[in-house]
């Protein structure tokens, strides 16, 4: 299965106020890997599968918390 993270470099104006970031990223769901079901597919035991989120183990998306806003991103 392909890496789940894409990253790309945004446009960054000379008008600009802000620091710019040079790299973000962002995750693409892992069901778009899948163009069906397939049969058969690995599930998670019942507890376990709670804890994900998710049945399958191929659905499975961790979250890092990254996405947040942190100290020193913004404009000052």
């Amino acid at each position: 299965m392909d890496s789940q993270w894409r990253f790309y470099k945004p446009y960054v104006s000379p008008f600009d106020p802000c620091r710019p970031q040079t790299v973000k990223r962002y995750v693409v769901a892992p069901n778009q890997f899948l163009v069906f079901q397939p049969p058969n597919l690995p599930q998670f035991p019942p507890m376990k599968a709670l804890r994900k989120g998710t049945l399958w183990p191929a659905l499975f998306s961790p979250y890092d918390g990254q996405g947040e806003q942190r100290a020193g991103d913004s404009c000052e």
